[in-house]
């Protein structure tokens, strides 16, 4: 789970993030989107593999092989089938859909044995973009939630030119570790208590042993009004069963607090992501009751220099492409015509 809203431009602005998770359930519903456990789609139309990059890519895809490309990118502890009715709703209106598992998750898999299983910011933007040549998609729109999200704002800052438009969960989450790496008081830093756990060994071997009841309670902590049934989690879960993915998972997290320094080669993009750059294409960023004081927006207006547009989506949590399908899908619609 993304908590790095708070990473950029100030993480002391945030405070009260673990009291706003723990109290969710008490959180008004006013204005509320779809917050149920109706899922309308089972499955994609499509999953297909390809090599890209340093990755045997699983993707599901629908739509016309013409349309305008949309590339959605889930987060942890989530996959693909976030969207699994987001991309239908997209490829009735004529556009190529296409939603990736991560690196780490479901049937996504390393090429090599001997490629470090890294999961540090960036690279899986880096993974977009061996995907998008691989399939000769020169633009794309692109939409995301928690890692995603944060992914989402990499393409759009470092390759403007492979961006269309862009709908971004949660605002701007690229990390800055300088900011990361400041102290904030006890209530406030309780609801980064799973990124604590995993920089230690028994952190690791938990995960490694209980990841199925772990995400579990991270989807009902981060969306308590979100009524998943069983099968709907466990269709998800099963993309946790990756042989990478507790690494991924990991050292993502352990990159982020400064535990893991990450790959010496990615050191001159990770210099250019922690001066913040600016997300100069249109987009649209979407705030839920999980973002709590910062669902606003304020704080990261200034992240985005084109065309631009903040909603809030009351009564929804983190998982906002399955707790809000269609005004996630209406604002991947929007921003196409921003453009």
């Amino acid at each position: 789970m993304n908590r790095h809203k708070s990473d950029y431009p100030d993480r002391r602005r945030f405070l009260g993030a673990a009291a706003m998770t723990l109290a969710a359930a008490q959180l008004g519903t006013a204005g509320a989107a779809r917050a149920d456990s109706a899922d309308t789609h089972d499955s994609f139309a499509s999953l297909e593999q390809i090599d890209a990059g340093l990755l045997n890519v699983g993707y599901a895809q629908a739509g016309p092989p013409g349309g305008t490309p949309v590339i959605l990118l889930h987060g942890w502890p989530y996959d693909i089938y976030s969207y699994v009715d987001v991309a239908p709703l997209l490829a009735a209106k004529g556009y190529r859909v296409i939603v990736p598992f991560l690196r780490g998750y479901g049937s996504t898999t390393f090429l090599s044995g001997s490629t470090p299983r890294n999961g540090q910011q960036g690279l899986i933007a880096l993974d977009v973009i061996a995907l998008m040549d691989k399939l000769k998609i020169r633009r794309a729109l692109f939409g995301g939630f928690d890692w995603g999200s944060r992914e989402v704002a990499i393409l759009a800052s470092l390759w403007p030119e492979r961006c269309k438009g862009v709908v971004c969960v949660s605002g701007y989450l690229i990390t800055n570790r300088k900011v990361t790496a400041l102290p904030l008081p006890p209530k406030a830093e309780l609801g980064w208590w799973y990124q604590y756990y995993f920089a230690t060994e028994n952190g690791v071997l938990g995960y490694t042993k209980y990841r199925h009841d772990f995400a579990k309670l991270i989807w009902s902590l981060a969306s308590p009004n979100w009524h998943f049934s069983d099968a709907t989690f466990e269709r998800t879960a099963a993309a946790f069963d990756n042989p990478d993915h507790v690494a991924i998972v990991i050292s993502d997290y352990r990159w982020r607090i400064g535990v893991d320094k990450g790959d010496p080669q990615y050191d001159d993009m990770e210099a250019k992501l922690e001066q913040g750059p600016v997300v100069t294409v249109p987009a649209i960023t979407i705030a839920s009751d999980f973002d709590g004081a910062n669902a606003a927006g304020t704080a990261y207006r200034s992240k985005f220099s084109g065309t631009y547009a903040h909603r809030i989506l009351t009564g929804i949590g983190h998982n906002v492409p399955a707790e809000a399908t269609q005004p996630f899908a209406q604002a991947v619609m929007d921003v196409d015509a921003f453009g």
